[in-house]
This record gives structure tokens, sequence and C-alpha cells, in this order.
């Protein structure tokens, strides 16, 4: 058993709207302050007494560490945990444990919207509509713009965890080949699905759609090298991390009309410059999204769900989801 006082939440409105219930929180502690932001907890000396640093996208470097000698556990309000000095932690005996599966029915979702988007054209049909198109046209409907079918598409699928597996199951639904990269994930035979190089996915889908974690070793895994691999009038998705995909490459093969589209949630850094390559205003069939594929309100229930069980297991000396 260990003895837990204090946490601190570093950024709750990163997660929070004022629409959350915070009791499972609350009740996993005795005493909490809670900063909308982060950097208050810096200025208003709050990290001196913490047990517990909850954070979803402040950086927790080792001076931040430093500032914090009664920190025995940082709860990341995410999966992902790049935010985080892992080693910094653990030479300080501090244990990191992250929220894992919260908001795989929100991202899913939003992934599909994305690409539906994309292949009904519906953003260019939209804009018609409200530039009057429709009612000056000379049949019942409007065709300017092609349409196509997911049934005839086939997927291929960059990162074989929970939401890459989550994303084939819907894509099968409607009608979708999929195809997934090679990794290190181990092939389970019962996913039924084919593994292939990634050149030869790139070259080979009408769809890509990235599930996998950003590292070192995956930062710009889409350069302009990968996107011109890509089958001329493909698609590619972002709802995993913005450093995966290189910006600039990326706006100039949507100029090109080499790729048929891109749906796009994340982008490196966030949020993004007013100059941001992605944000210029010529760049066609790209649908660009604020990070917001997570972030259902159910999602982020989850997420104050997963955060207070972290708390509570740690407390009771069973850590789970340690990442160090």
């Amino acid at each position: 058993m260990t003895e837990l006082r204090r946490g601190v939440f570093l950024d709750l409105a990163t997660v929070d709207r004022g629409d959350l219930d915070l009791a499972p929180l609350r009740d996993a502690l005795p005493d909490w302050t809670l900063h909308a932001r982060g950097g208050e907890a810096e200025r208003n000396g709050h990290l001196a007494t913490a047990d517990v640093v909850v954070t979803n996208k402040v950086v927790l470097d080792a001076d931040f560490l430093d500032a914090a000698p009664h920190l025995k556990l940082v709860c990341a309000a995410a999966t992902g945990v790049n935010n985080i000095d892992l080693d910094a932690a653990a030479h300080r005996g501090i244990r990191v444990c992250n929220a894992r599966d919260y908001a795989t029915d929100s991202v899913v979702q939003h992934l599909f919207a994305l690409l539906l988007t994309l292949v009904t054209r519906l953003d260019d049909y939209r804009a018609d509509i409200r530039a009057g198109r429709w009612s000056t046209s000379d049949q019942f409907c409007l065709l300017n713009h092609r349409i196509d079918c997911l049934a005839e598409m086939r997927l291929g699928i960059i990162g074989w965890g929970v939401l890459g597996q989550a994303t084939a199951r819907l894509a099968r639904a409607f009608g979708m080949q999929v195809q997934v990269a090679e990794g290190h994930r181990a092939a389970d035979p019962a996913d039924r699905v084919e593994r292939i190089p990634l050149d030869e996915l790139l070259a080979t889908s009408d769809v890509v759609s990235l599930h996998c974690p950003l590292t070192p070793d995956t930062h710009h895994l889409i350069d302009g090298a990968a996107l011109e691999r890509m089958r001329p009038g493909a698609l590619l998705l972002n709802t995993a991390r913005g450093g995966l995909v290189e910006p600039f490459a990326l706006a100039e093969q949507l100029r090109s009309g080499h790729l048929g589209g891109a749906g796009i949630d994340v982008v490196d850094p966030e949020p993004p410059p007013a100059d941001h390559p992605l944000l210029a205003d010529d760049i066609p069939n790209l649908v660009l999204t604020p990070h917001t594929a997570w972030a259902a309100r159910s999602s982020r229930q989850r997420v104050i769900a997963e955060v207070a069980a972290n708390i509570r297991a740690f407390a009771a000396g069973q850590p789970r989801n340690a990442v160090n």
C-alpha cells in the first residue's frame, strides 16, 4: 500500500469543458488541485506537495519533476506519453501510467466521417448548395463531383493495435478489403488480415490509415517518398499523431493531384501556427479537423475513470497501465 493524499491535474480543460462528472477523480484522493491549463501549478507552487500529477499535454521534463519532490505517480490523461520524460521519472522512482482504449469508438467514428466526407465529396456538394448551384440546376440532382463507394476500395492500415483493428472491423462492414503493414506486433491468425511490407501497402491501397504511435522510428513515416509510392488518387487518413506525416510533402501531393484527398485530425505542432502548410486555403480535397477524433463526451468521461482507476491501483500496490 502507498499513501497518496494530494493530487494536481495540470490541464483539466483539455479534457473537461464543464460537461463531465469528476466524482471518480475526487474520490480517488482526499485532496485535489485542478488547474484548467498548464503552467498554473508551477506558478502557484502546487507541485511541491503533490503525490500525484495528472497531465494530458503539459510537458513533464526533468526540471519539472525536480519541482515535485514528493511525487510518486504521474498519470497521463491520454495514451501517448511522449510529453513525459520517462527516464527522468524512473530515475526519481516515479511511476508513470497512461489511459488506454478509452476513445476507440470515438476515433473510429471520426475516421469514417473523414473518409465518407472525402469519397462522397460532401464538402464540395454543400459548397455548391450554398452557392445556389442546385437551385439553378437543369435536373433534379447535381453531379458536379465524382462519388465513390467504400465497397470498391482496399484499405491499408499502418499500426495494428486496438484502433487499427477496430478500423478494420468497420471497414469490412462497408465491404472494404483490408490489408495491414508488417510491423513489430505479431500477426494473430484470428485477425484474418494480410500482412504485407509497407512499400507494397502504400502502392496497392486505395485508402491508407495511420494508427501507429509517434516514435523516433515513425517520425515523418509518411514523407514525400512514401506519398509518391501511394497509388494515384489514393486517400490518406491520420487520426494518430501529426508527426507521422511530413506536412509540406502532403500539401504538395494534394495540390499536384497525385493524391485524391486526405482526412487529417492531427498536425505537428498543435495548435498549428497560422502559416502551417496544411492550413493553406488552396489545398484541394483536404478535410482537416482540430484533433477532435478522440473527444466524444463518453470518451472524455472514460479518461477520468481511467485516471482514477490508475490512482487507486497504484495506492493498492498493484499499478495498472504502467509505461515505465
